[in-house]
């Protein structure tokens, strides 16, 4: 697509800009316009989320001392390491402690393909609000329209499930359940109990987002695909004897 398009902005045809806003009324433009938008949601609800897990450790010579281990985006929980209760780190007994799991992978695979068509958007707005005619008169952009639009909603679908299925782990990963896997905890005279986790509400949107993008794109393929001269050639061919 992108390839297409440098190579007809410099033709003489994209020359000739036509702008019409009134495009933006019709199903192409009104559902570009939502995906671009949806997109902005998407990457910035999970890529902007900043959190901490916080303990309350009882050990030698200290009572209740909260410590935290504080994650965010693009979650590599591994790294992440809690306080020590006190400079002396409990007579000894405290070791770093770690996090469990890295997320990065799905987290940045959601946000990238949210950030690329947010791009691949604004790119698709400006060809359809200035340049329709050429769009129209070359039958390779509704092609390739229609490629990147199936390619696209398939991506979204894999994106957002593997996204939630790491949200769920990253909620196991900084809840109450890690404290049986704390070694330190265990130690002769040292207790710990969980305080709190940042809310993971904006995580939670992004999920919803994702698949808002996966519908959008799944219901736009039929009003790309009709601009597109596969549909011609399947009347053709319906219509012959």
């Amino acid at each position: 697509w992108c390839g297409s398009l440098l190579a007809a902005l410099v033709s003489p045809r994209m020359a000739d800009l036509r702008v019409d806003f009134g495009l933006l009324l019709e199903p192409l433009g009104f559902i570009k316009v939502l995906e671009w938008i949806f997109s902005i949601f998407a990457f910035a609800t999970c890529g902007g989320f900043q959190g901490e897990t916080t303990l309350l450790v009882s050990c030698k010579g200290v009572v209740n001392k909260t410590v935290t281990a504080a994650f965010a985006y693009p979650f590599r929980l591994n790294t992440v390491v809690f306080s020590a209760p006190d400079p002396k780190r409990c007579g000894g007994t405290w070791t770093d402690v770690y996090l469990v799991g890295n997320f990065s992978s799905s987290a940045q695979f959601f946000v990238t393909l949210a950030v690329l068509v947010f791009l691949y958007c604004i790119t698709a707005l400006v060809v359809y609000i200035g340049y329709k005619h050429v769009y129209q008169q070359n039958s390779k952009f509704p092609l390739t329209d229609f490629a990147i639009t199936v390619i696209t909603a398939f991506l979204w679908l894999v994106s957002t499930f593997a996204w939630a299925k790491a949200l769920a782990d990253i909620k196991v990963s900084t809840g109450a359940s890690i404290i049986p896997g704390i070694e330190s905890c265990k130690a002769p005279g040292t207790t710990c109990r969980f305080a709190s986790v940042t809310s993971m509400g904006t995580l939670n949107v992004s999920v919803v987002f994702g698949l808002l993008n996966m519908v959008l794109w799944g219901g736009n393929v039929w009003f790309v695909y009709k601009d597109t001269n596969l549909r011609n050639q399947s009347n053709r061919i319906s219509q012959s004897p």
